[in-house]
């Protein structure tokens, strides 16, 4: 049915046109009066009707009509007919000639008035019919009048257009004859007064809007009451296509066809499809009785009534009407048609069409964007309108006759029209009936706006498409014809050698009759329509660039059409290969360098492009980069829309870019195929001697990132970026290593691996990206949280400048500290901290060193040693606890921690999996020379050891007994240290000699003791002097006994009172002195502990089975296409041939497999943590084969396991016959024993930045994974309550359909996953609480990246990106402990989500 319509071709090309009934309605409109002299007509006409009309009612009582018979009635009708075509000087007679007309009609309602005569009520569909052509005298425009002579003449056609109207819609006894005769004399007024060329102010003018709506409005109730033949179909399409120089037709078009959309999209695709709001009063266009076969029927002539809305841009065309030629003829100024000035606003009426036809696709898409159809003028239009960005219209294809129903291969979905909406509402905005959101008003527009587009482009807020959708090649079926030939306009021709012919269409597709192919020609040319510039004599007005904007809503919604691609559906190549043409015309760069509406709308809507499944779309890839070179590294834009959104649009476009990141890598040297000879040539775009290659992409895709980072404003662009920048980071240094593991193989002389100076190496990106982010991090992000964290994330290398950071952020004034910057400063502590266990190196400069240290005491004491170079050094004990807050305290300990600890010493020999040494009392117990052998448990082994606390915080264990493996036995005691960090331990012996002069055995009983020595040397007497001996020498004089004696002021009056006071205060103050010295020391260094006591020993253990690292689980799931039930979900785990051939290969990649029986770190589940158990005999083996598809790391046996210096995580995939029942039993005890163990006064209010710490000892409390946190604090230091989001679950999706993260069962498997934190005290996580990263594998082998997540949060936890694609394959397959590429992209999204959850 999709067939190009030609002249004497099309879907009406078999019946007759009525056009000549509308020639014929003239001369029946024509009074026998007319034969006289005007002025005797004019006299009958005004005593007849006058007379006639006093009957009526309107100034007195309706009296019955005096006219008996039909003789009568027709003389009667002769002379009113005659009066109706009066010159507008008898104004008061044509307006008693319309109000006796528009009286008499009432005969055809229910009830006639009684002013009507009888044999009008007896045949009133002849009359009717004879009284309708009447009218057409009164629209004739009459030359010479004056405008207000033209006013009145308007005012008349208006009280017969509403008269015609109500009686549309009351009369139930119209017949066919008189609906035709009807809508012939609506056809007939509009050619009369629309089809000239518009002169302002003229009757057409102001009548124009109301004669229109009236055509449109009784047609579409013909429709419904008596569907209008397939001749009138033909002349409504004929005439139409004559007023096409009207605006206000494509205004009446879009609202028509709108509103049967709605109701279109109702019937076929139910309740579920997202609802196409519009207007009250439109949607009461539509009767709710009418048939889906009466709505399909009609909405398709409807949409082409106008012809191709692609010819609005061919001036020639739409001035080639006899009216135009006639003005052309008698005008002496105008030599052709075309140069009429009424034409100049063909650009505006052009671009008006394509957005309502663009709104048509949005609908169907279900992602119709808000707008209204009240529009400025043009010149309006271009101030206030950005890039546009809305889909075509539809093609030309031959209808079928009424009695066949529309072709099924076009789907739709319905949806029900909301009433109640005022017009002023917008039209086309959807929403889900399950929702009851909507969206706030845009810009009013003529269509959907290119600006509502822009606004809700940020991929979390941009609207989701529907489900049910059609599919696109469906939507193209109808659209594609008209949309690609608007996206071609101004496009050179191309080259008949450049593209081959195309297939045929039987062996192309099993529907031939689907393709878009022009008969006579052979190939896939660019043609444009009607070479406007081949024209000198086209007016400026009328240039091919003045309809951009039209062609940019015509590329937006080619965009949005193929960017709705669902999982595993097939495109005709056809349209592939025009939609890449028009890509590849639309992409082309202006020698000015701007962002034009064309090039804009393609980067908004096609966000999308890159992340499905569109065969042969990465030869767009050059011309993408090139159009991104324009707009990113641009902080001044220029754009010719300069109203539009400049961070939406750039937002869009880093869409774009990290999309197209992992090319180079994944597809290397593959040569990129040229796309033709188009008119595009760049060097850029290689030739076809050298045709350009992905690798060749990289160094400009990476220059494109740095510098769009460089100049990007934006927190959530700049989020974007530093997400794709480490990512990119990443996967080179995995490219590269892997690089390197092959050229062993390759030999020396291969260069497949990387330059380490090249621009685009890992190293080159490093650097750049280390400089970059710390200059930014310091002058311009650092008020910034989210970008501040996005940015710490990305930190490589930078302890010394982040640590600064950390300092000028703490030495902000108190004023200026809030959440964010304590969020902020834990941050970079954290971040510095994994870097310098990273890069140990750092610590060994001596600057380095210091500035860590010093931020270290600044975060702890909240001041510093030494401030200033002037001010004198602040000693430890002198200065005032005053950190910025506890969170910022905390973090700087466990810097400091780190520091000392393990950095250049992680991992331990212990491995990865603890910090703590794997040696207890237990373990010590057994190698004692003491022990006899025997099972040995812990509360036998306790009582072999004495325990102490040192400074409130540390717990050592001594056993005073030589280890067993010492081959020469020493007094030895061996020490088991519990602390902040964990658990350590440590030998010391008594040794007279060194270990390495201990090899000479000594067998002497007693070593003896030392000689002494007899020289003592010589003892002098000295008398101290407090003056030299010649002062005795000098005599006295009065002088020197001026001041007396203490002796003779004691012995003097008054004196001995004085002195005995004295000595009393002395001795007061000495007993004082002498009862503090002997009162005992509470704050002793060092506290015996009692082991004896109950309990002792369970709580050491519950204290053992605190990690001092974070501990966190994720589970993976494997969703396969179309499952919806999680019976379904976790059964697809147990065998390798339900799951995707790299989902094992991904799962590997995650981390290193673990036993939980043998595993010390944490398993994901409380019960099998930081223990090492026997494993029991159950025969689990049986239920994991080898061929098992993730089912083994269940968690009952195994499970996947990463640990870094601060964070440990466990990856567990759980299956059907393994649920979270295994752990019941468990976690009932921990519920039964929790508030023995963990008695926690949670009343207590939560401390602020007070330090007074109590004395008592402090239980510990179940950390926010299923681990527990530190135990170092204190007793009234109790942490903050527990917010409700502690108990977040992360979940890894693999969909093998995208559409399937819409139907995800997330509340059902919620309850099939355990860490065993029931005991804690802690709610049940909701739905909304959880975080959950869909992982969809494209056919090319890269991965796209669904987030879901809190609102806020996981679209924008780098390094991953909503939307972004990743490389699945680009780690080395020999790796031990480290994470390639992808384990990067989940644990940065992990942390980073619960770094802004616990800050």
């Amino acid at each position: 049915m999709y067939v190009k319509d030609s002249e004497g071709s099309g879907m009406y090309s078999e019946w007759a046109s009525l056009s000549s009934l509308i020639q014929q309605s003239n001369e029946e409109s024509q009074s026998v009066l007319g034969k006289f002299p005007m002025v005797a007509g004019k006299d009958v006409a005004m005593a007849v009707v006058k007379q006639l009309s006093s009957n009526l009612g309107l100034t007195q009582q309706a009296e019955c009509s005096p006219l008996a018979t039909d003789r009568e009635v027709q003389w009667c009708m002769e002379v009113i007919c005659f009066g109706l075509s009066l010159p507008l000087t008898e104004h008061d007679t044509i307006r008693d000639c319309v109000n006796v007309y528009c009286e008499w009609l009432s005969a055809l309602h229910p009830v006639p008035k009684i002013c009507v005569p009888r044999p009008v009520c007896e045949d009133p569909n002849l009359y009717a019919r004879k009284m309708i052509n009447h009218f057409h005298n009164l629209f004739k425009p009459r030359k010479g009048e004056g405008p207000d002579v033209i006013n009145r003449q308007a005012v008349l056609c208006h009280r017969v257009l509403r008269t015609l109207q109500h009686l549309t819609q009351l009369s139930s006894t119209l017949t066919r004859e008189t609906w035709e005769a009807l809508l012939l004399f609506l056809l007939a007024i509009n050619d009369t007064l629309l089809a000239p060329p518009t002169i302002k102010d003229d009757v057409g003018d102001q009548l124009c809007e109301r004669v229109l709506s009236v055509l449109f409005e009784v047609w579409l109730l013909a429709c419904f009451r008596c569907f209008p033949s397939p001749p009138l179909w033909k002349t409504f399409r004929e005439t139409c296509m004559n007023w096409r120089h009207r605006i206000a037709l494509i205004e009446q078009w879009n609202r028509v066809n709108l509103a049967l959309t709605a109701r279109l999209l109702e019937f076929m695709y139910g309740s579920a499809f997202p609802e196409l709001k519009i207007p009250e009063e439109d949607s009461q266009l539509i009767p709710n009785n009418v048939s889906a076969d009466c709505i399909a029927q009609s909405w398709f002539r409807f949409m082409h009534c106008l012809g191709n809305p692609v010819d609005l841009c061919r001036p020639a065309t739409i001035s080639q009407t006899q009216k135009f030629l006639q003005f052309a003829i008698t005008s002496e100024n105008v030599v052709d048609p075309c140069q009429h000035p009424c034409l100049s606003n063909l650009p505006h009426i052009f671009l008006k069409a394509i957005k309502g036809v663009a709104g048509q696709v949005d609908a169907f898409l279900g992602v119709a964007q808000p707008f209204t159809w009240d529009e400025g003028s043009i010149n309006e239009r271009e101030k206030k309108e950005g890039a546009s960005s809305h889909p075509p219209s539809a093609t030309h294809s031959p209808t079928p006759p009424p009695q066949r129903r529309l072709a099924k291969s076009f789907s739709v979905a319905p949806s029900a029209v909301t009433k109640g909406i005022p017009k002023a509402s917008l039209l086309g905005l959807t929403s889900s009936r399950a929702s009851a959101t909507t969206h706030p008003p845009s810009t009013p527009n003529s269509g959907p706006s290119s600006t509502s587009t822009m606004l809700s482009l940020g991929h979390d807020s941009r609207s989701p498409l529907a489900p049910t959708r059609p599919k696109c090649n469906s939507i193209l079926h109808m659209f594609g014809e008209w949309l690609f030939e608007a996206a071609y306009i101004g496009c050179e021709s191309s080259h008949p050698g450049k593209t081959g012919p195309v297939k045929s269409e039987a062996n192309m597709n099993k529907r031939p009759s689907s393709l878009l192919l022009d008969s006579r020609k052979g190939s896939l040319s660019l043609s444009q329509p009607g070479s406007l510039t081949d024209d000198p004599d086209i007016p400026p007005a009328l240039t091919i660039d003045k309809y951009e904007a039209g062609r940019a809503e015509a590329l937006g919604a080619l965009c949005r059409i193929f960017c709705a691609k669902k999982t595993g559906e097939d495109i005709l190549p056809v349209y592939l290969a025009r939609f890449y043409l028009a890509m590849q015309q639309g992409l082309k760069i202006p020698e000015t360098r701007e962002c034009g509406e064309t090039l804009a709308s393609i980067l908004l809507n096609s966000a999308d492009l890159f992340r499905l499944d569109l065969d042969g779309v990465q030869v767009l890839v050059p011309y993408v980069i090139e159009a991104l070179e324009i707009v990113l590294p641009d902080k001044e834009l220029k754009m010719k829309t300069p109203s539009g959104s400049k961070t939406e649009l750039r937002r869009a476009s880093i869409h774009l870019l990290l999309s197209m990141l992992v090319l180079p890598l994944h597809f290397q040297n593959l040569p990129i195929k040229e796309l033709g000879n188009t008119g595009v040539s760049s060097s850029s775009l290689g030739s076809e001697k050298n045709p350009l290659t992905f690798a060749q992409l990289k160094p400009r895709l990476m220059n494109l990132l740095i510098n769009a980072l460089q100049v990007e404003g934006d927190p959530q662009n700049a989020q974007m970026l530093l997400g794709g920048l480490l990512l990119s980071v990443q996967d080179s240094a995995a490219a590269e290593e892997m690089d390197q593991i092959t050229q062993l193989d390759v030999g020396p002389s291969s260069d497949t691996t990387s330059n380490l100076l090249s621009s685009d190496s890992a190293h080159a990106l490093f650097v750049r990206a280390t400089y970059l982010v710390c200059h930014r991090l310091i002058s311009s992000w650092k008020t910034d949280l989210n970008v501040s964290l996005a940015a710490l994330e990305l930190l490589a290398g930078l302890a010394r400048t982040n640590i600064k950071e950390t300092v000028s952020q703490c030495w902000r004034p108190p004023q200026a500290h809030s959440k964010d910057l304590h969020s902020t400063i834990v941050a970079a502590f954290q971040c510095a901290a994994v870097w310098l266990v990273a890069h140990p190196y750092l610590l060994q400069d001596k600057e380095g060193l210091t500035t860590v240290l010093e931020v270290v005491e600044l975060g702890i004491s909240g001041t510093k040693s030494q401030g200033k170079p002037s001010e004198p050094i602040k000693m430890k004990d002198e200065k005032e606890l005053k950190p910025a807050s506890m969170r910022v305290r905390d973090a700087a300990e466990a810097l400091l921690t780190v520091i000392l600890e393990q950095v250049g010493y992680f991992p331990s020999p212990c491995g990865a999996e603890s910090l703590s040494s794997l040696l207890d009392e237990v373990s010590l117990l057994r190698h004692c020379n003491s022990w006899i052998g025997g099972e040995v448990t812990r509360e036998m082994a306790v009582e072999r050891f004495r325990y102490f606390v040192v400074e409130n915080s540390t717990i050592l264990a001594l056993l005073e007994e030589p280890l067993g493996n010492d081959q020469d036995p020493q007094p030895t005691v061996t020490v088991l240290i519990r602390g902040p960090s964990g658990r350590h331990a440590w030998t010391m012996q008594l040794r007279h000699l060194p270990r390495h002069k201990s090899g000479t055995k000594y067998h002497a009983p007693n070593p003896g003791r030392p000689v002494p020595m007899s020289d003592v040397g010589v003892k002098h007497d000295v008398k101290h002097r407090y003056f030299p001996e010649s002062v005795d020498r000098i005599p006295q004089c009065k002088v020197d006994k001026s001041i007396p004696s203490l002796d003779s002021f004691i012995n003097s009056e008054g004196g001995s009172a004085v002195h005995h006071h004295l000595l009393q205060v002395i001795e007061h103050q000495s007993s004082l002195e002498d009862a503090a010295g002997n009162a005992p020391n509470t704050s002793a260094p060092l506290t015996a502990l009692d082991s004896s006591k109950p309990g002792f020993w369970q709580d050491l253990e519950a204290l053992d089975n605190i990690s001092s690292r974070t501990c966190d689980t994720v589970h993976i799931f494997y969703v396969r296409a179309g499952q919806k039930t999680p019976e379904e979900i976790l059964s697809n785990v147990v065998s390798d041939q339900s799951v995707h051939p790299n989902f094992l290969e991904f799962l590997l990649s995650l981390g290193w497999p673990v036993n939980v029986y043998q595993h010390p770190g944490w398993t994901g589940h409380i019960s099998t943590s930081w223990r090492v158990m026997t494993p029991p005999q159950t025969g689990s083996a049986d239920l994991h084969p080898n061929n098992h598809g993730g089912s083994l790391y269940n968690g009952e046996t195994h499970v996947l396991y990463w640990a870094d210096a601060s964070s440990e995580i466990a990856f567990v995939v759980p299956s059907q016959h393994f649920s979270s029942d295994h752990f019941s039993s468990f976690e009932r005890s921990i519920s039964d024993g929790s508030n023995r163990v963990y008695n926690i006064r949670t009343s207590d209010k939560p401390r602020t930045l007070s330090l007074d710490l109590d004395k008592q000892a402090c239980p510990t409390m179940p950390s926010n994974s299923g681990g527990f946190e530190s135990g170092r604090r204190r007793p009234g230091t109790s942490r903050h309550p527990l917010a409700s989001h502690t108990n977040t679950k992360v979940f890894v999706v693999w969909i093998e359909s995208f559409e399937d993260h819409l139907h995800f069962p997330l509340s059902e498997l919620l309850v099939t996953v355990s860490t065993g934190q029931k005991g804690s005290g802690l709610p049940r996580p909701q739905d909304r609480d959880c975080f959950v990263i869909f992982l969809h594998s494209l056919h090319n082998g890269l991965m796209r990246v669904k987030l879901q997540g809190p609102t806020g949060r996981m679209s924008l936890a780098t390094p991953l990106v909503d939307g972004m694609l990743s490389a699945t394959t680009c780690a080395p397959k020999a790796q031990s402990t480290r994470n390639d590429s992808k384990v990067s992209i989940g644990l940065c999204i992990f942390f980073h989500a619960s770094g802004i959850e616990e800050y």
